[in-house]
């Protein structure tokens, strides 16, 4: 074993659950700072009548901390294998969700609505579809992230075929 907890002979992480713990408390975090940004009526902290830019931007920090942390901790559970293309996908999809609901939840502070002056926040149904349609994507990424069977080592595949036979 080497120094940074890799096992040389077979090139995986002995100590993954740290990453997976990090990842998760991440996640709780981004979860905590979205709910306060979505709906801060939860904690008792909602102040305006409408949603201001302050909370759209609290909102997306706390997307950013659950798909950085939803990540960190899918990554672990490959456990020093090779990831497949196919999470190689939902990584960039996560990447991408996340690009859908920034552009759309500060879609006024772009410009990319009808209204001139970014002094007036209207935080539409077209920005929260936006939103919606984002973190659907993300949940895609995530579970193409998902190992759903770790490749065997060839010694293994060997040992199993010739049980079989």
């Amino acid at each position: 074993m080497t120094e940074n907890g890799s096992n040389a002979g077979n090139g995986r992480l002995i100590n993954g659950s740290l990453r997976k713990r990090v990842g998760v408390g991440l996640a709780v975090v981004g979860f905590i700072l979205f709910l306060l940004g979505a709906e801060p009526g939860f904690l008792g902290l909602d102040r305006s009548l409408g949603t201001g830019y302050m909370q759209i931007v609290t909102f997306l920090l706390g997307l950013a901390l659950i798909c950085v942390g939803g990540y960190y901790g899918l990554s672990a559970l490959w456990n020093g294998f090779q990831k497949t293309i196919v999470a190689d996908i939902g990584l960039r999809l996560v990447a991408t969700g996340y690009l859908i609901a920034v552009a759309s939840g500060l879609a006024d502070l772009f410009g990319f609505t009808r209204l001139r002056a970014p002094s007036e926040v209207v935080f539409g149904f077209w920005q929260r579809a936006g939103v919606l349609i984002g973190q659907g994507v993300i949940a895609l990424g995530f579970l193409l992230l998902i190992p759903f069977r770790h490749p065997r080592k060839p010694e293994e595949h060997n040992q199993a075929s010739e049980t079989a036979s």
